[in-house]
């Protein structure tokens, strides 16, 4: 009976609505990153380099001073800074999609929470403003 309540619960918290929902984000997710990579690697970085005489950034480096110390025939270390400005450069534009995606869904759930929610109910009136129906009302009534 343990084994069988156990697989219960584990079914039971992998059905719930979070968990699956969070599952798809991370699938979809995973499947943009890698369109927002081509598009950067494939369509944006290609005219930057061009512009900048054919530097295809992945091919930016700068390599270290031979170390004295190295074996004979060791290559020498590299510092790839243009993956590094590469993988930025997707890094921002993945975020700027997402900001993107996020504030239409932002907006749509604004309009869904303003047509549920109920109309907040007027203030109560003042003493004065009482006292002042009341005066109106009498001087209604003498006319």
């Amino acid at each position: 009976m343990g084994k069988s309540s156990f697989l219960q619960e584990f079914k039971a918290f992998a059905m719930k609505g979070n968990v699956v929902d969070m599952a798809v984000g991370v699938i979809i997710g995973g499947a943009f990153g890698k369109i927002v990579s081509s598009l950067v690697n494939d369509v944006i970085m290609p005219p930057i380099g061009y512009l900048i005489n054919g530097v295809n950034f992945t091919d930016l480096k700068y390599t270290l001073p031979a170390n004295p110390l190295a074996p004979e025939g060791t290559e020498a270390a590299t510092i790839a800074y243009g993956n590094f400005l590469q993988n930025t450069l997707d890094f921002i534009i993945v975020a700027f999609c997402i900001f993107l995606i996020l504030k239409v869904i932002m907006r749509f759930t604004r309009k869904k929470e303003e047509e549920t929610a109920t109309p907040p109910t007027p203030p109560a009136p003042s003493k004065e403003e009482l006292l002042l129906t009341e005066i109106r009302d009498l001087l209604k009534e003498r006319k």
